[in-house]
């Protein structure tokens, strides 16, 4: 787990300024990294968390990893939809609510971003106490993805809680 590297070990560095943002349900755009975002912003909307999870579903569509054609597929996109559903409603319950989702997707990773007005600083809790309720949405994160950290800018307010999971084989 990192919570202060912005970027994952192979350091592919910031979105590329020429990504076009879009937002809904809009066809991807291509990133100059031949990676594939995609951006959901979440103002005015209520139920967030199911929208975030119907947008990162139709992105996982339109990017191959849906329909799911092994067991293994099939659980690399539950687990991409798992962490989504996690981070926004963290940024529900602890922040203020999300500003906007990213999802990057190239070969190898999918990157998620929610972004949030918060200042509070995101960590699983422990000791992990499997048998107590709540408290266990950053666990889940770290458990599942790769890597997971913040980012936050000095001139705006909030973060960006990020989280990398591997492309299935």
């Amino acid at each position: 787990m990192s919570t202060t590297r912005p970027y994952s070990p192979g350091d592919r560095g910031p979105e590329p300024g020429g990504a076009s943002e879009t937002s809904g349900g809009d066809a991807p755009a291509e990133a100059q990294s031949g990676g594939q975002v995609r951006r959901l912003s979440f103002d005015g909307q209520s139920g967030v968390v199911p929208l975030a999870r119907d947008f990162t579903r139709q992105a996982l569509y339109a990017w191959g990893w849906l329909p799911a054609a092994t067991a293994d597929q099939r659980a690399a996109a539950e687990d991409v939809l798992l962490v989504v559903s996690e981070l926004v409603t963290n940024a529900c319950l602890h922040a203020e609510g999300p500003d906007h989702l990213a999802i990057t997707c190239d070969r190898k990773v999918i990157r998620l971003e929610v972004t949030d007005r918060g200042s509070g600083q995101p960590a699983p809790r422990t000791p992990h106490r499997a048998g107590r309720p709540g408290g266990h949405g950053m666990f889940i994160v770290q458990r599942l993805c790769l890597d997971w950290g913040v980012v936050r800018s000095p001139d705006v307010a909030g973060k960006t809680v990020w989280a990398e999971l591997g492309a299935p084989a």
